[in-house]
């Protein structure tokens, strides 16, 4: 009985000291974290940083320089740019062109025939002759040979010939004829032995269809430069003190 008393006690002592040794064994486990437990490549998320652009600011944004305008070209004219065209056959005319081009200070251009006019041909006594031939023809155009001339910058251009049978030589209608005067001013002058300037000026005014075509003024063949001055005094405004 004794023996069968100790057997029981040694039996109650070793499940008592598994029992303490199970609970020991399973608190002292360390239990995994999140953190700690792997995830499997295949399986983890891959962090996305999405960085939002930065919305420029209407300061922040450069404004475009303003591009100049460019201003439209304008052609000045020199007010005393001064031309004088002159025909001349026997020279008369041409001098006093020359006069009028040095008291105005201006460029000279000689109207040159393409056929040159002989004495013959401005022999007045001979009714046959080529100049009263071609005056007796309104419609008679005698060609120019000498080059063209660009009249366009003249604001005041001076136009001088002889008076050949009561008129204007032809070849002065071809010359207004083939230019553009645009809105200069033009002034007629001539040289007779004893006609006047008559309605010459008027008639090339009509021809030419362009310019502001002032009276005109007769001079001899023997004016001087005195002569051309006192004229072209007469044509400026009076000055006021």
């Amino acid at each position: 009985m004794r023996k069968k008393l100790i057997v029981i006690v040694l039996f109650l002592c070793v499940m008592l000291v598994s029992t303490a040794c199970g609970k020991d064994e399973t608190n002292n486990t360390p239990m995994p974290t999140a953190e700690a437990t792997p995830t499997s490549e295949t399986t983890k998320a891959p962090e996305v940083t999405t960085t939002p652009e930065a919305t420029p600011t209407a300061e922040a944004t450069p404004m475009p320089e303003a591009t100049p305008t460019a201003e439209p070209t304008q052609i000045v004219t020199d007010p005393g740019k001064v031309l004088v065209v002159v025909f001349s056959a026997t020279g008369n005319t041409k001098k006093v062109a020359e006069m009028v081009a040095k008291t105005e200070n201006a460029d000279l251009y000689e109207i040159v025939p393409a056929v040159p006019y002989t004495s013959e041909d401005i022999n007045y006594n001979n009714y046959s002759c080529r100049a009263l031939k071609e005056q007796s023809n309104a419609a008679a155009r005698p060609e120019i040979g000498s080059e063209t001339i660009d009249i366009s910058g003249y604001t005041k251009i001076y136009v001088g010939y002889p008076i050949w049978a009561a008129s204007e030589p032809r070849i002065m209608d071809t010359f207004v004829e083939s230019y553009d005067f645009g809105t200069a001013t033009v002034i007629p002058f001539c040289t007779s032995g004893s006609s006047g300037i008559g309605s010459t000026g008027t008639k090339l005014a009509t021809l030419a269809g362009s310019g502001n075509w002032q009276s005109g003024k007769r001079f001899p063949g023997s004016a001087t430069e005195k002569d051309v001055q006192t004229w072209i005094d007469s044509m400026k405004p009076a000055q006021t003190e």
